[in-house]
């Protein structure tokens, strides 16, 4: 079992208006984000995403942050991250931002048309957030080389694959009597 599957099955559940939330360190920065953990993230991803040609990481802040930073220390190629705050710079782009658990505005900035990019978010859950992301990425005119989300949590409604976009996820898990479950793969 890697380490990224052990900590799933020990992480706390919180529950916020009927939504079963997971606490872990990729996806809340609690407990600690252990870099062994991390490191283990930044190369399975590296190992499933393609990244030929790719110029620009992509990530929604916050919790995308850490392990962007990571891939893009491994690779060398450029992160931007997408931020909650409004700077009015050239060219942001407003994205609205709607997840199971929150609703709030997005800001692109420094990504332009014809750019090739690779989105890495912490956890997909009801692919509000990345589906708005790869809707905003498109009608800036970059190019979506790949989309790779750490954790997937499954059973909820997926904004993402029904706007039909793919999404490549290291882990699939479900919560089931408020522990962490992890789901093997069919596909």
């Amino acid at each position: 079992m890697d380490q990224l599957e052990a900590s799933l099955l020990e992480a706390p559940i919180v529950e916020k208006d009927g939504y079963h939330y997971f606490v872990h360190p990729i996806s809340d920065g609690i407990p600690r984000v252990d870099p062994q953990l991390l490191r283990e993230v930044a190369v399975q991803i590296v190992r499933v995403a393609t990244l030929e040609d790719v110029d620009r990481i992509v990530t929604p802040a916050a919790m995308g942050i850490h392990i962007s930073t990571a891939v893009s220390l491994a690779t060398d190629i450029p992160m931007t991250v997408i931020r909650k705050r409004e700077y009015g710079l050239d060219g942001e782009v407003e994205i609205a931002q709607q997840t199971g658990y929150s609703e709030n505005e997005m800001y692109i900035n420094d990504v332009r048309a014809g750019e090739r990019v690779l989105v890495i978010d912490d956890v997909l859950s009801t692919g509000g957030t990345l589906a708005a992301v790869l809707e905003a990425l498109e009608e800036i005119g970059a190019e979506v080389v790949d989309t790779v989300a750490v954790i997937e949590k499954v059973g909820d409604e997926n904004e993402v694959a029904d706007a039909g976009y793919d999404v490549e996820t290291l882990i699939q898990v479900d919560v089931v009597d408020g522990e962490v479950v992890i789901v093997e793969d069919e596909g």
